[in-house]
């Protein structure tokens, strides 16, 4: 299948677990469903009409995500107060942001359904184009986009691998030397109305950055039009 890999980095991240509301804690890497969100304002589709995309996109692309800086959290605080009554005494609330994030994307059309936005998709990014600013998760949080190749994506069904790319908790790692792995589940489905569906989620291990993980499992093979390839997992 047809794929093209890119960077993205910025200073800070934010990419909101559904489950932290009160002191909103941050998924340790892009999830797919703020990906789509960036393919949004990168193409211009305006909010209202984007409500339509996120479920064929949901499903008509895979997307996997290597480490470019290693995953570091600091914690902020706001006050946070209403639209209503801006000037009335606001509740502290504290977010947790990714610092310095960058991130290596490949981007996979599953579906030829979304051939058009994928292939506009790649055009812009190639040309370092955007039609409104691409964040990371919160709008005061700009992202800046870098392409590096285009490429074709072939399924295995199992074998056992090297990657820098994070897997699903289904595959078997052997684990050696001295640095972390880190778990996040991450969304992969936002219905119509913005809404992550909770079955949707998927549990992923991740090596950090610089390093590598050998996993046994399904992966997919990627060779760039220059000839150079890797093995990773997507989702």
């Amino acid at each position: 299948m047809k794929a093209f890999q890119f960077e993205v980095w910025g200073d800070w991240a934010h990419f909101k677990k559904p489950e932290t509301n009160n002191n909103p804690l941050s998924h340790d890497l892009i999830t797919k469903t703020a990906l789509i969100g960036m393919i949004g304002a990168v193409l211009g589709i305006e909010r209202g009409e984007m409500k339509r995309y996120f479920p064929e996109l949901s499903e008509s692309i895979l997307y996997g995500v290597q480490l470019l800086n290693p995953v570091k959290k600091v914690s902020w605080g706001f006050t946070s107060r209403t639209a209503i009554n801006p000037t009335a005494a606001g509740t502290p609330k504290y977010f947790e942001f990714l610092k310095n994030p960058k991130f290596k994307i490949t981007l996979a059309l599953k579906d030829e359904e979304s051939k058009a936005l994928f292939d506009k998709f790649i055009f812009n990014v190639k040309h370092e184009e955007a039609v409104y600013p691409p964040v990371l998760g919160w709008h005061n949080c700009p992202a800046n986009l870098k392409f590096i190749s285009e490429g074709i994506l072939d399924r295995i069904d199992k074998k056992s691998f090297e990657t820098t790319s994070f897997v699903s908790s289904e595959h078997k790692p052997k684990i050696g030397g001295d640095f972390r792995i880190g778990f996040d589940k991450l969304p992969t489905y936002q219905n119509d109305d913005f809404w992550n569906l909770p079955d949707k989620y998927i549990q992923i291990i991740y090596p950090d950055y610089p390093n590598s993980i050998t996993v046994e499992g399904s992966c997919f093979f990627y060779k760039n039009l220059n000839g150079q390839s890797e093995y990773l997992w997507l989702m």
